[in-house]
Order: structure tokens, then sequence, then C-alpha cells
């Protein structure tokens, strides 16, 4: 009984640290290949205790027609850039997507949350998305962007992961 005891406290305190660690987190978990998703990133607190006055989403490449959700108090800007590999949308051949949203303005203060969100195409391929974050604050800065590496190895930092899976007959939405 002990043992269970222990085993389970070492457990709970393992789920514990790994949630600890993920201050910058994707609301959703999942989305269908080839669809249009809402991703909500929520930014949990503020650069050691200083206020968060922008937060930078780099989206990966097979994600396509990002359109930020505005924010009162807070100014948008997008980055365009060129696909390496162009994609179809609407009958059309797009060669560039947005590769960048930032939110500024606020600040957000470190004792509390909040949410940007932003509609993407996911590409139609299934698998893991990872989005890397930089959260700017008035005194530093935190960039959310370390991929899983090696089992056991702990990251300080993770970019949100979606996992994208496959799409069996979705139908077309915005």
């Amino acid at each position: 009984m002990k043992k269970i005891l222990v085993f389970a406290a070492a457990a709970a305190g393992a789920l514990l640290s790994a949630q600890v660690y993920a201050h910058v987190t994707l609301e959703q978990a999942t989305g269908l290949a080839a669809s249009y998703q809402k991703l909500t990133f929520r930014v949990g607190h503020g650069c050691d205790g200083s206020p968060t006055r922008a937060v930078t989403v780099m989206l990966p490449e097979s994600v396509t027609g990002a359109k930020p959700m505005p924010k009162p108090g807070w100014k948008i800007r997008t980055v365009e850039g060129k696909l390496s590999v162009p994609v179809e949308s609407h009958g059309r051949k797009i060669t560039t997507a947005v590769r960048e949203v930032t939110w500024s303005g606020g600040p957000l203060e470190d004792a509390y949350f909040d949410e940007f969100t932003v509609q993407v195409k996911l590409p139609a391929e299934a698998g893991k998305l990872y989005f890397k974050i930089v959260q700017e604050c008035v005194k530093g800065s935190m960039a959310w962007d370390e991929l899983p590496g090696e089992a056991g190895v702990k990251v300080l930092a993770p970019a949100p992961v979606l996992n994208v899976l496959p799409a069996e007959g979705a139908a077309h939405q915005h």
C-alpha cells in the first residue's frame, strides 16, 4: 500500500511539474485535417512578474489562411511569407500566407491570464503541429519554442502543440 501511495504521489508530481512549465498553452488539443480551425493561445502569466505587452505566434509552414481575432486594447500585426509549396484554396493557387501574428498593447498584468485567437486552415495531412510563441514583457521576454526531444528530457519552455487528425470526409466550413 505504501509503495502505491509513493508511486501515485510521484506521478502526480510529474504531471504538475509538466503543467507548471506550460505557460502559453493551446486551448484546442486536436483539429481535423484540411479544415478551418479556431486556435486559442492562453498566456498564463508575465515574465518573472513583469506584465506582458506582446504575444507573437509563428505559424507552421503547412498552416494557411490565418485571420487573427481583434482584442480591445491590442494592435494586430501580421507578417506574410512565401510558401515553399503552393496550396490551392477556392480554386486559386496560394504562394504566400501569414507566417506570424503579433498582438501588442495591453499590458496584461502578471496576476491575470488572457487568450489570443486566430482562425487558420489546417493542412490536409494528419500529424502534430507546433506553434512557436514569443511573449514580450515590460521587462524581458520568453520564447515558448522548445520541441519534444528525447524521452525523459524535460522541456522547460514548450511550444504549444495541435494534433491534426485525419479528416475522413469532413464538410467544408469557414
